[in-house]
């Protein structure tokens, strides 16, 4: 009766547009005036609070701000002039260009509305003028947004490594090899869409040419922006720094390059930068802080062991639990942001994976990737509205071309659930 007042409540709330993090707030104090009523409301206040006042949530600012100031200080436009001038050979070389471009501008932005937006806007045009239909043109630059979050730094492996008391340092080294995986396997897709396509392949470095953009020019000038994830990723690991510093050696390292080296961002775009982050940062955080008396509640009246014991003693296969995870992660990924669906699943599918003798580690990712997915799956499909925008598609026309690229996605979830050695390997060998 207690689950069903609380998700009730909550769902109700979302379904007559109230926003998610009121809904969560109002399901809390709805279902605690009923089963609870002797305690004191405070302690809803408190718990919001005390989610808000935790030290590792420093990192979301610093993140978001490094990717506006990446945005807008020309290190996108050198990265796709490096990734150019290395992968002019391949077939369908431009969206091959526009993943591999997105992976690297993952490892900087840790955002996918960031990576599709920054690289898709400067990619969506160039297919198009290579010849590319625009729907095709937007499916690949959404498709490759995904890779924003699963290549640290990741700001939803920030919140997981929060709600699940998981080392995010640890959540970083685990996305690195299926990112990489996951962008070859996008490139690979590509070629394969584009098996019968008879463009000129050399037309890219043609163009490169006649600018006068050489390798070692393009490697040149993109060497700024190829540092930055070297400095931010190697001062993680190497542990010069922690998660939340490195988000502040982002901020002050894009800034330096991009106001002092690139010389392209301006003191009036600084403050708007500044401007677009903290309002970023507001939506994530108040969601982060009206989702913890949630999950107090959820805890403290033992539903996630129901849910979890109910689950174990009808599924009792581990792949069969595996699927039902991402089953349930991929249908919330339609309705519901990344950042939403690991605060409100956490506390249920962790106690569902330890049973099943799945590491939280391995979980994080696996929630990572499959809400990453969610952003290219309607009707809450983010990275679909920008790429809509970016190249002049309507997003009906986009949702067909993607299917390609949402059916590998999946099969790679189910890959990484099954071989979970693709995500340990990393962590294990560094130790």
């Amino acid at each position: 009766m207690i689950m069903a007042v609380l998700f009730a409540v909550l769902f109700g709330a979302i379904f007559f547009g109230i926003p998610i993090c009121f809904s969560l707030a109002m399901s809390s104090w709805a279902a605690l005036s009923i089963f609870e009523p002797n305690t004191n409301m405070v302690v809803l206040a408190q718990r919001i609070f005390t989610q808000a006042d935790n030290y590792v949530f420093m990192a979301v600012p610093f993140f978001m701000l490094a990717g506006e100031l990446m945005l807008k200080g020309g290190i996108s436009k050198r990265l796709v002039q490096f990734v150019k001038a290395a992968l002019w050979w391949l077939p369908a070389n431009l969206a091959c260009i526009t993943t591999v471009a997105s992976m690297f501008f993952g490892a900087i932005s840790g955002s996918n509305p960031a990576t599709v937006s920054a690289i898709g806007g400067m990619m969506c045009p160039e297919l198009k003028k290579d010849g590319y239909p625009d729907d095709v043109a937007g499916a690949i630059a959404a498709a490759s947004g995904t890779l924003g979050v699963i290549i640290p730094p990741s700001i939803p492996m920030v919140v997981f490594g929060i709600a699940a008391s998981v080392s995010v340092t640890d959540l970083f080294i685990g996305g690195v090899v299926p990112g990489i995986l996951l962008a070859l396997i996008l490139c690979l897709t590509s070629m394969w869409i584009m098996r019968k396509d008879k463009r000129d392949k050399y037309a890219v470095r043609a163009e490169m040419e006649a600018q006068g953009i050489t390798g070692f020019k393009a490697f040149k000038e993109a060497l700024g922006a190829l540092m930055m994830p070297v400095i931010i990723l190697g001062g993680i690991y190497g542990g010069i720094f922690t998660p939340t510093e490195a988000g502040v050696v982002s901020v002050f390292y894009a800034f330096i390059i991009s106001r002092y080296v690139y010389k392209e961002l301006s003191w009036k775009e600084l403050g708007n930068c500044i401007e677009r982050a903290g309002i970023s940062t507001g939506t994530i955080l108040i969601v982060c802080a009206c989702s913890a008396p949630f999950a107090w509640f959820m805890t403290s009246q033992g539903i996630p062991g129901i849910i979890s014991t109910a689950i174990i003693s009808t599924v009792e296969s581990r792949i069969m639990i595996l699927l039902a995870i991402n089953m349930i992660l991929l249908i919330l990924g339609c309705f519901l942001d990344t950042s939403v669906i690991i605060l409100l699943t956490t506390p249920i599918l962790l106690p569902i994976a330890n049973a099943a003798g799945i590491s939280p580690l391995v979980l994080g990712i696996i929630m990572v990737i499959n809400t990453s997915v969610g952003m290219i799956t309607p009707p809450m499909a983010v990275n679909l509205y920008i790429a809509s925008r970016v190249s002049g598609s309507r997003i009906e026309n986009i949702c067909k071309k993607i299917v390609p690229f949402l059916i590998v996605e999946i099969i790679f979830v189910i890959l990484i659930s099954n071989f979970p050695q693709i995500i340990t390997w990393l962590p294990e060998l560094i130790g």
